[in-house]
């Protein structure tokens, strides 16, 4: 399938989630990729989707930021929907959701799909009412010096970058070897914020199937790592995929740094974009929002999730059992804060919530 990855990363709309290894990181799911040819064999667009069974509903099938490719050309989008539709059959899914990289405003796209049966739903503002995060902030990096992008930083981010240098941290790459650290941070920062974290075994997954795009860096003061992160490098794209922090010597202001030095290496290797990836509204510009927003980056507005629903009433039945599933999952993590649940809910497939 080299092919197919070639073609992804060469793509404006290019995502690692479309990427044949990021479907092996979804174990519980099956994967069908779809390509649509000219008459020459070149790839003009292509959708990777992943097909999953759950309990009395059935399968349901979900395309992370796809498809790719010329994808506002309707005569290929139509081509790519009459095969994801043979594949829903041969599955009998009972709906496919689809979260494409496309903004909010893009009414041409909205139209087409529409008028290839599809239905949109662009209500989103909370974390739990998506799969992803239809807001972001996206660093363009294109011809651009690091003094042009620190530049550009809020002044209040720039400040904090030097505190953490004025400090003596040192961000550090220790991919599988800090993978301990990592997850040690990344327990501690899911029992402070009220979340629910990934089995170690899922971080290391990741790093496995992506070995050359996939790493962990660790930030120490003193030797004593107090933030982490995990990027991930695909195509002419960085991603900030996952990070955490220690309770201890938050003043220091690490996770700045950290930020910067992932923003430095994708500089480096030639990115065009640095993907912050999502941020809440809920509560309007919160501290997350204000977070990444201090580093120059654009706020972008996806359309959010283009689904067919196949059996209707199946998919409604999904969208109260999801609701009702992270309602009462939030809830007992909050009273108990027992890391034993993150294990709990990983063996029984936490598939309500992330994707």
């Amino acid at each position: 399938m080299q092919i197919y990855e070639d073609f992804i990363m060469k793509q404006d709309l290019c995502d690692f989630q479309q990427s044949t290894k990021w479907a092996d990181v979804k174990e519980y799911w099956n994967n069908d990729i779809i390509i649509v040819e000219d008459d020459d064999k070149n790839i003009l667009a292509s959708m990777s989707i992943l097909t999953r069974r759950l309990p009395l509903l059935g399968n349901i099938m979900y395309v992370p930021r796809g498809p790719i490719g010329n994808i506002c050309d309707e005569e290929v989008l139509r081509k790519l929907t009459d095969k994801m539709k043979e594949i829903a059959a041969e599955y009998k899914a009972f709906a496919i959701i689809i979260e494409p990289n496309v903004k909010a405003n893009n009414k041409e796209f909205a139209n087409m799909v529409k008028k290839l049966g599809y239905k949109i739903n662009s209500t989103a503002i909370k974390f739990d009412q998506e799969i992803q995060a239809r807001h972001n902030f996206r660093l363009d990096l294109r011809n651009k010096t690091e003094d042009e992008v620190f530049k550009n930083f809020a002044s209040k981010t720039r400040y904090n970058v030097r505190l953490a240098m004025r400090k003596g941290i040192e961000v550090v790459e220790k991919n599988e070897e800090g993978l301990d650290e990592f997850y040690d941070l990344m327990k501690e920062t899911g029992k402070r914020d009220g979340f629910i974290i990934r089995s170690k075994d899922y971080f290391a997954t990741i790093l496995k199937k992506f070995p050359d795009n996939a790493k962990v860096y660790i930030a120490y003061y003193e030797n004593t790592p107090i933030s982490a992160i995990m990027p991930i490098l695909y195509g002419d794209k960085m991603w900030y995929l996952y990070g955490a922090s220690s309770n201890n010597h938050r003043n220091l202001m690490s996770t700045y740094l950290l930020q910067w030095e992932m923003i430095k290496v994708a500089l480096k290797n030639s990115c065009n974009e640095y993907d912050f990836r999502g941020v809440s509204m809920e509560n309007g510009e919160d501290g997350l929002y204000r977070f990444k927003k201090g580093f120059g980056g654009d706020f972008v507005e996806l359309i959010g999730e283009v689904y067919m629903d196949f059996k209707p009433i199946k998919f409604f039945l999904f969208k109260i059992f999801k609701k009702l599933f992270l309602n009462v999952r939030y809830r007992i993590y909050k009273f108990t804060r027992k890391s034993y649940l993150v294990k709990l809910y990983k063996t029984k497939g936490s598939y309500m919530r992330s994707f």
